[in-house]
């Protein structure tokens, strides 16, 4: 199930021309200068292997140097609550990965291309102080000032970090690119703080230029179903506020009630096919227990309600087509003995 966060990230940074936005902002300046960014598009990573499927929370990108070298972008937007301490390693495993389905794509090549990975912070734990270089996770001997020539044995490798949780308002409100990627990094920045509703007033001009951009009203709505779901009160107050002012109060009860008849559409509908299985599952059960009775087979209480209670379609119709050949309970419920 996605997250608010995910949902929102991936929304804004699922986008080439906004995440390169993020990538100028955080990448090196010499990578900056190389890269060809006419040439960044989105790679669909969930076919690295099954234990690395495509997340709500990780975005591939490619791109070429100016030169024509591939280049690799590796993003993981991380939200979590407290700091993982074995980033490093969680990182270069996905870059093994990645690099691993590259070459099996690409056999008549002799060289890897580069892969930049990037985490994208906004935990509600405090700055990242987790180490961002592989090496310094080994217990290495001579610890006071010999480590230089153990960390040679082992992997090196260190991944890039965009900590929002220690930038200034100010200094996201500076970054490049579209609006509302500056808009959606201080919402992902402050989004679980007790400044948010303070903060929300002074982004309505922000919010504004967001509006005027061509896909405008998807992003706000965007935007808006973020504060519903993770502010207080006071805040989502404050959001409407700050909605009102963007685009004006008409125009803005107007996008309210709109995007809120189509959540209420969207639950509509979810709990209309959950009701929908439930009673298809209900029905299976019944028919599972009328088959083990016409068969003779004895069903306790508990195994009654085993079935009765049981809402998976497949595990239903499993115990049906076995219940109609079945000469004890035990032959149709799994890890069942008698």
């Amino acid at each position: 199930m996605s997250g608010p966060h995910d949902l929102l990230a991936r929304f804004t940074f699922g986008q080439p021309e906004r995440a390169e936005a993020e990538l100028r902002a955080t990448l090196p300046p010499h990578v900056v200068a190389r890269v060809d960014w006419s040439t960044l598009r989105r790679e669909p990573n969930s076919v690295v292997d099954p234990e690395l499927r495509e997340t709500e929370s990780d975005l591939l990108f490619s791109a070429r140097f100016s030169g024509g070298r591939p280049v690799l972008f590796y993003v993981l937007l991380e939200h979590q609550s407290s700091v993982d301490r074995w980033m490093a390693l969680r990182m270069l495993r996905y870059v093994v990965r990645q690099l691993e389905h590259w070459r099996k794509e690409n056999s008549g090549h002799v060289l890897l291309p580069v892969i930049i990975p990037l985490v994208l912070y906004h935990g509600a734990g405090g700055a990242w102080s987790a180490p961002r270089r592989v090496e310094e996770l080994f217990d290495v001997p001579d610890g006071r000032g010999g480590e230089e020539r153990w960390n040679k044995l082992v992997p090196r490798f260190e991944y890039l970090l965009d900590d929002l949780t220690i930038e200034r308002e100010e200094s996201l409100m500076a970054r490049p690119g579209p609006p509302v990627v500056r808009l959606v990094l201080l919402l992902l920045a402050y989004g679980r703080t007790k400044e948010l509703e303070k903060r929300l007033p002074g982004w309505a001009a922000l919010a504004a230029q967001v509006y005027a951009d061509l896909h405008g009203v998807d992003d706000l709505k965007a935007v808006f179903h973020y504060l519903l779901r993770v502010a207080d009160p006071p805040a989502q107050s404050a959001a409407v506020g700050m909605l009102r002012s963007a685009v004006g109060t008409q125009r803005a009860e107007d996008m309210m009630s709109s995007w809120l008849e189509e959540q209420m559409a969207e639950r509509f509908l979810a709990w209309n096919r959950k009701v929908k299985v439930q009673a298809k599952a209900e029905g299976i059960a019944e028919s599972v227990l009328r088959a083990l009775a016409a068969r003779g087979i004895h069903v306790d209480d508990s195994s009654r309600q085993r079935i009765l209670s049981c809402t998976d379609l497949a595990t239903l119709d499993r115990w049906f087509d076995r219940a109609l050949t079945a000469t004890r309970l035990s032959d149709v419920l799994d890890d069942l003995t008698q």
